[in-house]
Parts: C-alpha cells; structure tokens; sequence
C-alpha cells in the first residue's frame, strides 16, 4: 500500500465515515451561520435605512469594512487566528476580488433601502443560475439534472413574485440585479482564492477590506453620502447608535460566515441557502414590514422558490450522506505496490 494511502488510512481511524463525518457536521454549520447572519442583517440594515430613514448607505458599508478590518487585525496580534503578512503580491493574488466586494456591499445596501423586503428576497434569488453558470465556466463544476431542475424552480418563483409586484421601483430592481451579479462572482472567486496555502480564509477578509475602504470612503465623499451621515438628525439616539454598530458587526459576521459556507461547500450552495433565508424573511415581512402589499401571485411565487430551495438542499445533503464508490482498480495497485 502506498504511504499516501497508508496516512488517509490512518487519518481516519480505519473508518471511512469517521473521516467524512466532521466534515458534513462543518458543512452543515457552516450553512446554518450563514443563513443566521445573512437573515439577522437583513432586519436590521432595513431598519436602519427604512425605518430611522437613515440616508446613507455608502457610509453603512464603510463601518461594516472597518469593524471587518478591526476584529481580524486584533486576532491576528492576539494569534487568535492567523493570515499572511502584506507584500506586493496580494494584490494580484486577490483581484477581481476587492471590485467585486465594494460592488457587491453598495448595490446590496442601496436595493435594501429602495425596495419592499419580500420583492428585495425574491428578486435576489436570481443570484443563483447565476452563479451556477460562474462556478461551471470557473470552477469547472458539474451539476446534474436534478439540481438544475431544483434552481429554476427557485427561479421560477421568483419570476411569477415579481411579475406581481404592485409596487414597481426601476432603481431598485437595476441595483438588485447588480447585486446579484456581485455576488454570484464574488462568492465563486471567493472559492477560487481561498488556498490555506495562500491567503487563507482571513486574508481574503482582511485584504478585502483593507483594499476597498478608501476607494468607497472617496466614493462616499464625492456623492454626498458622507455628507449625509454626518448631518443625519439621530445619531443622539442611543438605539439608533445600538443598531448602526449591530449592523456593522453584522456585517463583519456575514463576510465571515459567506466565506466558511462557500469554504466547506460550494459558491451554488451558498448561494441557495441564502435564497432560502430570503424567502423566510419574505414571510416575516408580510407579518411586520408594512411595506408589503398582497397579492395571490406574488405569494405563490414565493411557495415555489421556497420549495425549490428546500429541494436542492435535500439533494445535496443526500449526496454528502452517500458513501463515494469504491474504486477497486485503483485499490488493487495499490496492493501491489
């Protein structure tokens, strides 16, 4: 038996599914936080730009950069967590990474604040075929019909939503759809460039944002957003303060999560589970938003991309419980040799 074989053999005990099982236990959490954060900061960035009416969304993502840039710093000088000094050559390692990032961060929080939160959800499910396309032209990825099937169902739903929405924003839907187009890539970029032997889950993270917040400070400066923040009448409101530093927290907490998701599964995965999440925030708001108007079409809408997205996550956690064939030819050179 070759010593490659020898030290997988001893890795796992002897039993191949005390190997596989901590990483379907990561795979699941990793899913599970991303779906928390990525609900949490939807309610709250809603309520600040809605809600307080605060005005600047720019701004918003700019604290969001920096509480990212804080923790990881401080970590990294605790040796809590640890990512590669800087050189010349992150630069390069990162791009397109950084443009996609700023892209991504400004078109999401502008569609938040121009649109009802149901058509928000739904319209950002399109992420989804979109970053299918991206991983199978990047990544090389190969999905089967099954899965296909189960994203343009969610895609589906999505179109028979927001032919029915009664309260029709141009600019939002253009910003959404930007949005969409910023994630798909950003997460499967995001993929592509976290070699542990690189820059690391935390470099991504940090150089991300270190790269991007000057830029987005001068684009913040030159449209007036800052300008915005700065006068903007309740920064005396102690609530208001509460929530602006959650929502920057938060932020820092769904850039992290986004990149262990996709880290453990893949850009698609994440992709969908934030679709399901979306959909789960969809029907709150009918609840609590009050800027939801009802109609049958738009609610059936929404049940078909939920039943999609559930779909595909029964698939591909069936998947991961399957046992991988065995290959016994490969088995028996190995014997030989």
């Amino acid at each position: 038996m070759t010593a490659a074989c020898q030290a997988e053999a001893e890795g796992a005990g002897g039993e191949p599914g005390a190997a596989r099982l901590p990483s379907r236990v990561a795979r699941l959490l990793s899913a599970l936080f991303y779906g928390t954060c990525s609900f949490l900061i939807v309610l709250v960035n809603k309520a600040l730009l809605t809600t307080y009416g605060f005005p600047s969304p720019i701004f918003l993502g700019i604290g969001q950069m920096a509480a990212t840039i804080m923790i990881l710093y401080v970590s990294k000088l605790n040796k809590i967590i640890h990512f590669p000094d800087f050189d010349k050559k992150i630069p390069v390692k990162l791009f397109p990474l950084p443009l996609l990032y700023v892209g991504n961060h400004i078109s999401g929080l502008s569609s938040t604040s121009k649109l009802s939160l149901p058509m928000f959800t739904v319209l950002r499910k399109f992420t989804i075929p979109l970053t299918l396309l991206l991983e199978t032209v990047i990544l090389g990825k190969q999905y089967s019909l099954n899965i296909i099937v189960s994203v343009f169902a969610i895609i589906l739903g999505a179109f028979i939503a927001a032919g029915s929405d009664l309260a029709f924003n141009l600019e939002g839907y253009i910003f959404v759809f930007l949005n969409d187009i910023f994630t798909a890539a950003n997460g499967v970029y995001t993929k592509q460039k976290m070699d542990p032997k690189e820059l690391g889950k935390y470099g991504v993270l940090f150089y991300n944002a270190c790269f991007m917040i000057i830029p987005t400070l001068i684009i913040s400066v030159s449209t007036g957003d800052l300008r915005q923040a700065t006068e903007f009448n309740q920064w005396k409101n102690v609530l208001f303060i509460l929530q602006f530093l959650l929502s920057c927290f938060l932020g820092f907490l769904l850039m992290y999560s986004t990149v262990l998701c996709s880290y453990y599964n893949s850009a698609l995965t994440t992709a969908v589970v934030g679709a399901i999440k979306n959909v789960s925030v969809a029907y709150i708001g009918m609840l609590i938003g009050g800027d939801y108007i009802f109609s049958l079409l738009n609610f059936v809408g929404l049940n078909i991309c939920m039943a999609g997205g559930l779909r595909y996550s029964f698939l591909t956690l069936s998947s991961q419980l399957k046992p991988k064939p065995v290959d016994e030819e490969n088995i028996r050179l190995d014997l030989k040799s």
